[in-house]
């Protein structure tokens, strides 16, 4: 009897653990912060990149020791822009090339690794990164270099499915992190300087298969799916040709290529969209829906609600993939997005409203200001790039130097927002360019720009600066310079705290009030991504991953000869407070990685 009622009680356990090691819907919205989990990129899926813990705080956080770092391994470094996920204990961090590692979380051991074979041709444009994975049941998913999805076994590391987003040899990659709304597994699509046709997909997380497409061009079908893979039409995003001339909307670029956030109070999915293509604004007269937008899409649905422009036939390049971050603002659900093109914008996030719109990096040259009752720019025309045509030789337009650059008052690097502070963390840089229109027509798998360009900074002492800025007046409460450009992502923590990082190779720590450092950490190479911090074990822990690279030592010109000193990397670095859990310290080697562990 009582090994029966053992055998029984075993079982139990098992089926408990079993089912505590699946991630449901209602533990990425709300339980993440409540045990310490980081469940989804943006450590919340409104991307707020907050987390309460504060056992680590503005008056300890001087005393954060490493407790392990974790290599990459091998030749293939390049960029790491990867936020880890963290579920029960392992984290789950992707790398360059397509890779995914599993790892404990408290040792830094190396559970599993999976490598995905790359063809030959991949194009990505601005390196050869991954942003992260998204976690659901018991599968870990990330997208590939190649347009891919694969979803693995949490534990072994196996493949459980793969499906294909695109063809790769037409210029479609993917680099951003899922997210995971309402039970539904949202991704966009990189390739925006191949002419591709920017979208969102909606696909069952457990078996990969399609629910719905919503095109984020104008005049392209949407589809849903039924179960056995059937489409329907569900309606062309917007209406053809109406803001496209001819048949440039075919290949009109707006690529998805952050990925999105969601908001649970709305139902709403939002995706920023990147530049129309091609850069060369003359042959496309109109305002090139939907690109250098924030797009709502019902997730439910598929269908767009809403969605706000922030550069109208862009001219240089202003991506509007930027974040777009949910938050309460004087009783309402508003969000907040930081663009490439040096606004800032506050819209309602049900409706789309414009309700602010403000700089936040110093120098602007394309528009004077946002109309905030039109909600459109106050263009400057005479500092947007020539119409090639009208040159003498009709191969060159003429040139202008406009800032920000083409790389953004605001790139790839996400910013954080404290409902504590009740500011933003925006990580901004202050660049121009000199840019001029040449001609172009589509070629498949090629670059289709129509454009020349050279970075240049605007400033002898610094390029990038932290800023902690307040929605609501558009004004700065601080800032903390830095000499090169900042290029990685933002958290913010109940303790009071901003963590970020630089090209130079240091994660730091401010006080979020004032901006103070009060820790800094030198991990050996640039970083290019964002923090995050998770508590295991009564103790809390903050990582990040460090590897230079990305978009600006590609394209960053005359900027990128003064950061060409800077090292290759690819680590995962991990810290904490010596015994704010109790106990004492000792160190170990551990499955290929370096601790410190207290007792």
């Amino acid at each position: 009897m009582q090994l029966k009622l053992l055998t029984a009680l075993i079982s139990i356990g098992l089926a408990a653990a079993g089912a505590q090691a699946q991630v449901t819907d209602k533990m990425i919205q709300s339980e993440a912060t409540a045990t310490g989990n980081v469940l989804t990129w943006g450590i919340n899926t409104q991307g707020q990149r907050y987390s309460p813990l504060k056992q680590v705080n503005s008056s300890n956080a001087g005393k954060l020791l490493p407790v392990w770092a974790f290599s990459f391994g091998g030749e293939k470094q390049r960029g790491q822009e990867a936020q880890p996920v963290i579920m029960n204990g392992k984290m789950f961090v992707t790398a360059s090339y397509s890779r995914i590692f599993a790892l404990d979380a408290t040792t830094g051991k190396k559970l599993w690794k999976y490598e995905h074979r790359l063809p030959e041709g991949i194009m990505p444009c601005c390196d050869v990164v991954n942003r992260g994975a998204a976690l659901y049941d018991n599968l870990v998913i990330f997208a590939t270099l190649d347009a891919q999805l694969v979803a693995l076994d949490q534990n072994t590391g196996d493949v459980v499915w793969k499906e294909k987003i695109d063809d790769y040899a037409a210029g479609y990659s993917a680099t951003a992190a899922p997210i995971i709304a309402n039970g539904v597994m949202l991704t966009g699509v990189s390739g925006g300087e191949f002419g591709v046709v920017g979208r969102v997909e909606a696909r069952d997380p457990k078996t990969g298969k399609m629910l719905w497409t919503r095109p984020t061009v104008e005049g392209h079908m949407g589809y849903t799916f039924d179960k056995d893979g059937n489409k329907k039409e569900n309606g062309i995003s917007g209406t053809t040709n109406k803001s496209w001339p001819g048949d440039l909307w075919k290949t009109g670029g707006a690529a998805t290529w952050l990925g999105g956030t969601y908001d649970a109070k709305t139902g709403l999915a939002y995706f920023g969209t990147g530049n129309p293509a091609p850069w060369n604004a003359h042959l496309r007269q109109g305002d090139n829906l939907y690109s250098c937008s924030t797009v709502a899409i019902d997730v439910k649905t598929g269908q767009i609600k809403w969605s706000y422009q922030g550069t109208p036939n862009d001219s240089w390049d202003f991506d509007g993939v930027n974040e777009f971050v949910t938050f309460d603002m004087d009783g309402k659900r508003v969000g907040g997005k930081a663009d490439r093109n040096g606004f800032f914008y506050v819209n309602d996030a049900s409706t789309g409203q414009l309700i602010n719109a403000f700089p936040f990096v110093k120098k602007i040259t394309w528009a004077s200001g946002i109309d905030l009752k039109t909600g459109r720019p106050n263009f400057i025309p005479e500092n947007r790039p020539g119409d090639p045509t009208a040159g003498a030789d009709g191969k060159k337009g003429s040139s202008v130097f406009a800032a920000p650059g083409f790389l953004g008052g605001k790139n790839q690097m996400p910013m954080a927002y404290s409902p504590d502070t009740k500011m933003f963390y925006v990580p901004s840089n202050e660049w121009g360019m000199d840019i001029w229109n040449e001609p172009v027509a589509y070629k498949k798998g090629a670059a289709y720009l129509g454009a020349g360009f050279t970075i240049k900074p605007l400033n002898e002492d610094y390029i990038g600066s932290l800023r902690a800025i307040d929605p609501k007046t558009g004004k700065m409460a601080w800032e903390v310079k830095n000499s090169a450009p900042l290029w990685g992502g933002v958290l913010t923590t109940g303790g009071n705290l901003v963590f970020w990082g630089t090209p130079e190779g240091y994660l730091k720590a401010a006080d979020a009030k004032t901006g103070k450092v009060v820790w800094e950490f030198q991990t050996g190479s640039g970083v290019v991504a964002p923090p995050v911090t998770w508590m295991q074990g009564g103790e809390q822990y903050v990582g990040v991953v460090s590897g230079w690279g990305g978009a600006v030592p590609l394209w960053g010109g005359e900027v990128a000869k003064k950061v060409n000193l800077l090292e290759q990397g690819g680590m995962v670095w991990v810290f904490k407070i010596p015994g704010a859990g109790g106990g004492t310290a000792r160190t170990a080697q551990t499955g290929g990685a370096t601790k410190v562990a207290f007792n």
